[in-house]
């Protein structure tokens, strides 16, 4: 879709309005970028206004900034054995679907859930379950849905492959619509799943493929890991700065297979952002620095340069 470079970008705040983001994100240097719809603390959302929703989308196609993901409310557990937020998830959840088809955006990242009280088997279950309700009202739709592999803490659900595909299966199968897959570099660390070797990375990709298919990842979050392989503790640190490593985000980056996925930083920033402030966050200046020089060096992996 982009060629054979991976168009590299962050996730950004929308304070200040969603053409805000845009313009941090282009100030920054992004390719690409993520984004709130909406507060990720609350189960409200304000109605976008047609102004707006026209400027985001003016401002995303003029400045190159594409593709735009979002990434769902942390509120939402489809896992949830409660069905009053069982409920509420699918609702919400469906909203913020909507919002990312209005915005013209690629996707809508989602945290699987978690089981709290019930079973992994269950927990599954019921995601599935609230997965096909909301897809099954929106058959005819651009945004796709990418669930998020997790870290595992606790008792989320989707933090390994053959969970992820268990969910996908029964919701495409119950629904005919297609689910897509984001991955996380510090997560998949987290979860067990090595990145920073040559045979660890290999024998990751081997078991996503097998499991999933490279086909179904269209983004990838790129975050290096605070804690060992196999923590299952969810701690984002700046690239080159944890147990995913240099290699890893090196491997990731210079992958065949890889090429055309959007890839967006999460890692920590300096503070956060103010609603007329464009100026770049020098972490994410510094983080992005860092991956381009990692594909600047792409030849001395044995990968060509274009």
């Amino acid at each position: 879709m982009f060629g054979r470079m991976p168009r590299l970008g962050a996730h950004m705040s929308i304070a200040g309005g969603l053409p805000r983001a845009v313009e941090r994100a282009r100030a920054t240097g992004c390719d690409a970028l993520q984004i709130f719809t909406k507060s990720s603390g609350q189960w409200r959302a304000r109605p976008l206004p047609e102004s707006e929703i026209a400027k985001f989308r003016q401002a995303s196609e003029q400045l190159d900034v594409r593709p735009v993901i979002a990434h769902a409310s942390y509120l939402i557990n489809l896992g949830a054995p409660d069905e009053t937020l069982h409920q509420r998830s699918q609702a919400a959840l469906g909203e913020e679907l909507d919002r990312a088809e209005t915005l013209g955006l690629a996707g809508l990242v989602l945290h699987p859930g978690s089981y709290t009280t019930t079973s992994e088997e269950e927990g599954l279950k019921r995601i599935a379950t609230g997965l096909v309700a909301v897809l099954a009202e929106r058959t005819e739709r651009k945004a796709m849905l990418l669930l998020e592999h997790t870290a595992g803490q606790g008792t989320n659900l989707g933090h390994s492959f053959e969970q992820l595909r268990d969910i996908v299966s029964l919701t495409e199968d119950a629904t005919g619509v297609q689910v897509g897959l984001c991955l996380d570099t510090c997560h998949l660390v987290a979860a067990g799943y090595e990145l920073s070797s040559e045979a660890g990375y290999t024998e990751t990709m081997q078991q996503l493929d097998a499991c999933l298919g490279f086909d179904r990842v269209r983004a990838i979050h790129l975050n290096d890991s605070k804690t060992p392989l196999g923590s299952r503790i969810d701690r984002h640190m700046h690239i080159g700065g944890g147990y995913v490593g240099m290699n890893g985000f090196r491997q990731i980056l210079t992958d065949p297979r890889l090429q055309n996925i959007p890839m967006v930083l999460e890692t920590p920033k300096s503070g956060p952002a103010t609603p007329a402030s464009t100026e770049p966050d020098p972490l994410d200046l510094e983080n992005l620095s860092t991956l381009r020089s990692l594909l600047a060096n792409r030849s001395a992996c044995g990968v060509p340069a274009e």
